[in-house]
């Protein structure tokens, strides 16, 4: 059984609910999974149906059977680990360095 989250790509198809049978069969980059409840192992998903290039081409939203959805690509992008900008050191640091420093204009 497939559980969609925010960011997958799933495969939408007879198995999920008929509307999808056949021909109609649609991919969908998922955009929000409803949390309310409904009947057992059915979901309320909202998305884009992407075209054969990937491009979204229609916003849906479609009520399915997760055991018929079939996931195309993998989950959503790991956590970026947040590094430190490269710039200008922290305060103390630069008063640190210009320490003995003499301006123009500075009393000596």
């Amino acid at each position: 059984m497939v559980d969609p989250e925010v960011g997958d790509v799933v495969h939408i198809a007879g198995r999920a609910s008929v509307q999808f049978a056949g021909s109609r069969a649609v991919i969908l980059r998922v955009t929000a999974v409803c949390r309310k409840p409904t009947y057992e192992g059915w979901c309320w998903l909202t998305g884009y149906v992407l075209d054969r290039h990937g491009d979204a081409v229609e916003r849906r939203e479609v009520f399915v059977q997760r055991d018929g959805l079939r996931l195309l690509s993998g989950r959503r992008p790991a956590k970026q680990v947040r590094r430190p900008a490269a710039g200008p050191p922290p305060v103390a640091a630069r008063m640190e360095a210009n320490r003995g420093v003499r301006y123009p204009g500075q009393a000596r």
